[in-house]
């Protein structure tokens, strides 16, 4: 009878600790599938910012009358923006 007990007794922990190394095996794995797609969606990123950085010179290369005009409207509008905030207090 005690034999049997210790028998039942060691066969659930058993498949506890079986269990408990199945979900941190999953735990780590889903741990890991998100640093992998972190590191992804990060190069993506990096990349695209590249990108934009390229295209932004060679769009100022070939149109740099334009740009330097489209770059002070920009300034004078934030400007005009900012000074009506900061008067509307």
């Amino acid at each position: 009878m005690a034999q049997s007990m210790w028998d039942q007794t060691s066969e659930q922990f058993t498949d506890a600790a079986h269990k408990a190394s199945r979900a941190a095996s999953a735990v780590s794995d889903a741990f890991e599938d998100g640093i992998t797609s972190a590191r992804r969606a990060a190069k993506q990123g990096g990349d695209a910012a590249a990108e934009l950085i390229d295209d932004t010179k060679k769009r100022v290369q070939r149109h740099p009358l334009e740009s330097v005009a489209a770059t002070f409207g920009a300034g004078i509008a934030a400007g005009m923006a900012l000074g009506w905030l900061l008067r509307r207090k």
